[in-house]
């Protein structure tokens, strides 16, 4: 199973360099009326998992060498830092680009008058009490976390979190999916430390993980299936049985079913092939939508938690011999079915 892991993670980057180009900034990533979804929003997301993968695979490992090229292809784009002095001049209170620095900074990429400009700002009342989402707030905290600002602690927070109430594990769906997952990527630094899982959540996670993770690979829910996973490989194995290692295991075999020739991952079961334009479109296994920006939008986000999940997973196993590739047969189980399917994927 292992060099089936490796297979889509290589695959997976394989894709994403060869597409580096949709995640370029373009003119509008200044404007007051732009599109961040469309610009930071995607370039944030590479410079995120690029960050973690750096950490957690081996310098001597060729896939280290491939993810430090593409961070330092995002950190091009942003003129080095400097355009995000230029976003909080024009954006003072805007969180986003405090989020995206963030990944850069905890890579070793800084620019200090941005620094100094955002400390200013988050010293005040109003950058403290701006109204936010618990799991927003989270990754607001942990972005600050990442380059030193400092703030107190708001220890009520991760119980206002779809997750951290210990909710009824049947009422997971899609948008509480794409929240837990967040929830576990702040507290973890995105896999890479943070102050880690309380003991009562990770015995929650490690409880209810894999039938989470199946109902995902079941309802064909690729991008939040990679995330799930992802989850699952943060969990302390300390806390796990052989079934739930067995069920994180088993789900590769599925993703990688599903993961084009080209190495990219459609976002869910149906989807390129009802929205891709049909000359972008071709037989699963053969390749991936790869001619516009419209089949880069339907895979790139997926085909990056493909790459983080795969990095973290061989990392679990790595870090943990006795996890590592389980033999054990996965037991079958009732899993929840979600509940409501919104149009958006997750955030990053």
């Amino acid at each position: 199973m292992r060099r089936t892991v490796r297979a889509v993670q290589a695959a997976a980057l394989g894709w994403l360099s060869r597409n580096r180009a949709h995640f370029a900034l373009g003119d509008d990533a200044l404007a007051r009326d732009g599109r961040v979804d469309g610009s930071w929003k995607p370039l944030g997301e590479l410079a995120q998992v690029c960050a973690t993968l750096s950490v957690r695979t081996p310098v001597s490992d060729p896939l280290h060498a491939c993810v430090r090229d593409l961070l330092a292809f995002a950190w091009r784009q942003t003129g080095e830092g400097a355009l995000f002095l230029e976003v909080q001049r024009a954006e003072p209170f805007a969180t986003y680009p405090l989020e995206v620095y963030a990944a850069f900074a905890s890579a070793g990429m800084r620019h200090p008058g941005y620094e100094r400009a955002a400390a200013a700002v988050a010293a005040t009342r109003g950058w403290r009490l701006t109204e936010q989402l618990p799991t927003r707030r989270l990754g607001v905290l942990c972005a600050e976390r990442q380059i030193g600002l400092r703030r107190d602690d708001e220890p009520e927070l991760l119980g206002r979190t779809w997750l951290g109430g210990l909710p009824e594990p049947w009422t997971f769906e899609r948008a509480s999916g794409y929240a837990l997952t967040h929830v576990v990527f702040h507290l973890t630094d995105w896999g890479r430390g943070g102050p880690g899982l309380p003991h009562g959540l990770a015995g929650h996670l490690a409880h209810w993980v894999p039938a989470w993770l199946l109902t995902c690979l079941e309802g064909g829910l690729w991008d939040l299936a990679c995330e799930v996973a992802a989850v699952a490989a943060g969990v302390p194995a300390a806390g796990t049985d052989a079934t739930f290692e067995a069920e994180l295991a088993g789900a590769w075999a599925r993703i990688a079913a599903v993961q084009f020739a080209s190495g990219a991952l459609a976002e869910e079961d149906g989807r390129v092939a009802a929205e891709v334009p049909r000359e972008e479109t071709v037989p699963p296994r053969d390749g991936a939508p790869a001619g516009g920006e419209s089949g880069f939008r339907l895979c790139y986000h997926s085909t990056l938690m493909a790459a983080f999940a795969a990095g973290l997973t061989l990392a679990r196993w790595d870090d943990t011999p006795g996890t590592r590739t389980p033999q054990t047969t996965p037991t079958p189980q009732t899993t929840p079915t979600p509940q409501t399917t919104p149009t958006t994927g997750g955030t990053g």
